[in-house]
């Protein structure tokens, strides 16, 4: 039986030994790489499209650009070859209603990733990317497989309709109550 590792948001892990690396997937988006040849595989786990803000000067891994490096540089580190990399992509769902699909950030952090790939000759192989699922994810570094368990999104408008209502409700009970202070 393989160990499995489980990352989470900001997340990224690689091995040259049999692994399965595991992730649950909304909008976020995860980039297995695997060296076929030198037999090494590593997943991430991207909250953000792009790159910090340097002024900030926040190199965080939940960035898109610092999460495929950090990625890259662990496989390279335990022999695999840049130039042999393959790569599968999977999430950026769309998972609020209230936000148009365009402007959703599963759209924009899938995006990046294709760009990234294509900019930097990696060959994307397979993807499951976008739509309104989240996914369960199981890569295997050793044979670069990678097992998906789609989770369906409840999207019932009524529902929402009803939590908005209830809410309303809840804000004004808030701001009739004299007994609260607020510090």
């Amino acid at each position: 039986m393989k160990q499995q590792v489980v990352i989470q948001t900001g997340e990224s892990f690689a091995s040259s030994e049999p692994v399965v690396i595991k992730t649950l997937l909304g909008s976020c988006v995860a980039v297995c790489l695997y060296d076929p040849v030198a037999k090494v595989g590593g997943m991430n786990h991207i909250l953000l499209p792009g790159k910090p803000d340097m002024k900030k000067f926040d190199n965080s891994a939940k960035y898109g650009i610092n999460a495929m490096d950090i990625l890259i540089t662990q496989i390279m580190k335990l022999g695999g070859n840049r130039k042999k990399l393959m790569a599968k992509a999977f999430g950026g769902a769309h998972v609020l209603a209230e936000i148009s699909p365009e402007n959703g950030v599963g759209k924009k952090i899938a995006d990046f990733v294709v760009a990234y790939l294509k900019n930097e000759k990696i060959r994307l192989v397979k993807s499951d990317l976008n739509g309104v699922d989240t996914r369960i994810i199981f890569f295997h570094t050793d044979t670069g497989d990678v097992y998906l368990r789609r989770r369906k999104q409840l999207r019932d408008k009524s529902l929402i309709l009803r939590e908005r209502k209830h809410l309303k409700v809840i804000e004004r009970k808030i701001k009739q109550s004299t007994d609260t202070i607020i510090f």
